[in-house]
């Protein structure tokens, strides 16, 4: 199993998000992995960049490590073409080591542009047009499209990477498991659920997996699962609830009643390995092959380092199952 690392615009300003990029990098995390927000979730994490500047410093600052957003809504906030063209260009400042994750958004971020929001059904099939508007900008052709939901006209990127951008999407039922398999490289998911894979390779899918899960490492257990219910409690809502909520104070409402000890299904916190390496075997168990740490607060450092000398050794044995 690859081991990666979440730049967790949320909870980071723009500067410390490519140090810790740096950080991760040298810590011999495989991957980096970078959130797409307008909003963060809950007022306490406090920030919310534009991602994609962050990631053309993070091409200039580190050196051989792949990255990817996780995940893009390429409609509603971002028109398709200007996703392409915004992705080509990482991936040509990158070398190609930028990868094109991408799904079909939360309404947290996309109600911002005033256009509403709609139904999931809906959402997927803006998906499925936007993926195919992006495809064939890569083409390198002009492109014009007139099609239900966008509007294409005498398009053509004019920089392009040289080798193909791979494309993530993220799944968590049939219907985005079917987009998946027909646009992507790969499938994001956030659940080790194996089911999951189970509708992408049903659905025609063959690329890997891709998770993610947060954690605090710290030397007091108590307070570190205290800081990860403070910061994520969001996450023990679940993705149907999540997508729907339009603002922090809806999140805030929402999660108030998430006790610490209902944290356990979401991350893994404290100074022992071992909760850790049952949450990865979880997601290995469920056919992912590259699962994204999120190290919720301040500790990157640190956390960096004790993945160097303690996760990483310990995790080394971990696979997939397919």
């Amino acid at each position: 199993m690859q081991i990666g690392y979440t730049l967790m615009g949320e909870q980071r300003s723009p500067k410390d998000l490519v140090r810790d990029a740096v950080l991760a990098e040298q810590a011999g995390f495989d991957f980096l992995v970078a959130s797409d927000h307008y909003s963060p979730w809950l007022e306490e994490q406090g920030h919310s960049a534009y991602v994609w500047t962050v990631l053309g410093a993070v091409a200039q600052a580190t050196e051989a490590i792949g990255f990817m957003t996780y995940v893009t809504c390429p409609i509603v906030r971002y028109h398709p073409a200007v996703v392409a063209q915004k992705a080509a260009t990482l991936a040509a400042l990158s070398d190609g080591r930028f990868s094109l994750g991408v799904g079909a958004g939360e309404n947290l971020n996309e109600h911002v542009v005033g256009q509403g929001w709609p139904p999931a059904d809906v959402r997927h099939e803006m998906l499925r047009e936007a993926l195919g508007i992006i495809r064939e900008l890569w083409g390198g052709g002009y492109v014009n499209h007139h099609g239900e939901h966008f509007d294409v006209e005498s398009a053509k990127l004019y920089d392009l990477p040289e080798q193909p951008i791979r494309i993530g999407v993220a799944g968590s039922g049939a219907s985005s498991c079917a987009v998946a398999a027909e646009f992507g490289d790969f499938l994001i998911g956030t659940e080790p659920k194996p089911d999951l894979q189970e509708k992408y390779l049903a659905a025609g899918g063959s690329g890997e997996l891709v998770g993610q899960f947060p954690v605090v490492y710290g030397a007091d257990a108590a307070a570190a699962n205290h800081l990860l219910r403070e910061q994520f409690r969001w996450g023990a809502l679940g993705w149907k609830v999540q997508a729907e909520l339009p603002g922090p104070v809806n999140f805030d409402a929402a999660s108030q009643f998430v006790r610490d000890e209902d944290m356990a299904d979401v991350g893994a916190w404290g100074p022992d390995v071992a909760p850790y390496l049952e949450k990865l075997q979880a997601f290995a168990d469920a056919g992912y092959s590259q699962v994204a740490l999120v190290q919720v607060g301040p500790d990157q450092e640190l956390f960096c380092e004790w993945f160097t000398s303690t996760l990483a050794p310990a995790a080394a044995g971990l696979v997939a199952s397919y």
